[in-house]
């Protein structure tokens, strides 16, 4: 019976996403909708620790690992790419853009599958070195409303825009030409990161998706979230088990090479 691929799961800081009371211990959190997308097509999530001043346990997790997800969340702090904060750049958590930032680099060095939703698209553009827009409404020429965000009474698997998807893509073999895809952010890919190719985009122009031009590794970055669509569309269920068999494969490959 074939070993099921353990998938890294970097988490988020509570305090950085919430007002909560100050007496409540310095916790890591993730939403679940993640962990069950991978479950569900045959992989073994592995909640990923924001431990920022253990490098060393850090790169022990991550040998560990077969793929790395990175979810959604908070922006992405501009120092990481290198850029002034705007002021309607939004609530950011350090801890965890340097853990991401750290496990997309490692990867992107090793060919390990990598898939990045909405922040995490976002997280593998900067760790290849590229820029972030901090928002989309006021700093994107003709941008449309790409912030459907649930605490403005939006359902998370609101379809609220169609993309057009590149020929000859991972996506595309996946989703088809177009799909019609939820938007919960505010900001988003501006200059790609070296090794990257966009292979989808918003009818504004705006980088839906993007995948690494390194042949042979699964790497790849929706700007949607299609943990939330996975179990309504085949086409998304299809990207998922695509992530994984390659997280498979790369796993098999490994194992042989130390045997």
């Amino acid at each position: 019976m074939r070993q099921r691929p353990v998938i890294g799961i970097p988490t988020q800081t509570l305090q950085s996403i919430d007002r909560i009371p100050e007496d409540l211990p310095a916790s890591w959190v993730m939403n679940q909708r993640y962990f069950l997308a991978c479950t569900s097509v045959g992989a073994i999530p592995w909640m990923v620790p924001l431990l920022e001043n253990d490098p060393e346990t850090l790169r022990g997790i991550y040998e560990r690992l077969d793929g790395v997800f990175i979810a959604g969340g908070v922006d992405v702090d501009p120092a990481s790419y290198g850029a002034e904060r705007h002021q309607l750049c939004g609530r950011t958590d350090l801890a965890r853009d340097y853990v991401e930032l750290m496990f997309a680099r490692w990867a992107l060095e090793d060919g390990k599958p990598v898939m990045g939703v909405c922040r995490g698209q976002q997280v593998i553009n900067v760790a290849a070195g590229g820029t972030l827009v901090q928002d989309c409404a006021e700093l994107f020429p003709g941008a449309i409303k790409h912030d459907y965000f649930p605490g403005a009474g939006w359902a998370r698997d609101h379809l609220a825009h169609e993309i057009r998807i590149a020929p000859g893509s991972r996506l595309q073999a996946a989703l088809g030409d177009t799909a019609m895809v939820n938007s919960m952010h505010h900001q988003a890919i501006d200059r790609l990161g070296d090794g990257l190719a966009a292979t989808a985009w918003a009818p504004d122009g705006l980088v839906e998706a993007l995948e690494g031009t390194r042949e042979g590794q699964f790497l790849v970055g929706v700007q949607w979230h299609p943990e939330m669509l996975i179990d309504s569309d085949a086409g998304t269920r299809k990207l998922f088990e695509d992530f994984i068999e390659a997280a498979n494969q790369f796993h098999d490959a490994n194992s042989l090479a130390f045997a």
